[in-house]
């Protein structure tokens, strides 16, 4: 019962930003993680960031240095902020969550549908 919505993906230039961000929206105690995720054409999707209501944060090595994450728990939102942007980087980003309607454990992964971010050379 919780819905994940994205925003903030368009066309930009090498070496521009981009700032994602995901809502959290329906009924739950908790949320444990949240993450982004990414899918290029012909490749799997593959974990971009993800952080935990500890604050701690994991970034593939490709993004480490350019992106960042962050998370308003408060709000149930997460964000993306990507700088020095990459053609390589484009492909459809994915907002993930881990989902605690108990308070202990997480009891399901919800997904968004998804936003394109397209850079050009």
């Amino acid at each position: 019962q919780v819905q994940l919505v994205e925003s903030g993906g368009g066309l930009v230039q090498a070496g521009g930003s981009l700032r994602l961000s995901c809502a959290a929206s329906g009924t739950f105690f908790s949320i444990n993680a949240m993450a982004w995720y990414r899918q290029a054409p012909g490749k799997q999707r593959e974990l971009v960031a993800r952080i935990i209501s500890g604050r701690r944060t994991n970034y593939a090595d490709s993004v480490k240095g350019r992106f960042t994450i962050s998370r308003d728990n408060t709000k149930n939102t997460v964000h993306l902020q990507m700088n020095s942007l990459k053609p390589e980087d484009t492909a459809v980003y994915y907002c993930n969550a881990a989902v605690s309607n108990s308070g202990y454990g997480t009891d399901f992964n919800s997904w968004g549908q998804g936003t394109q971010v397209t850079v050009s050379s």
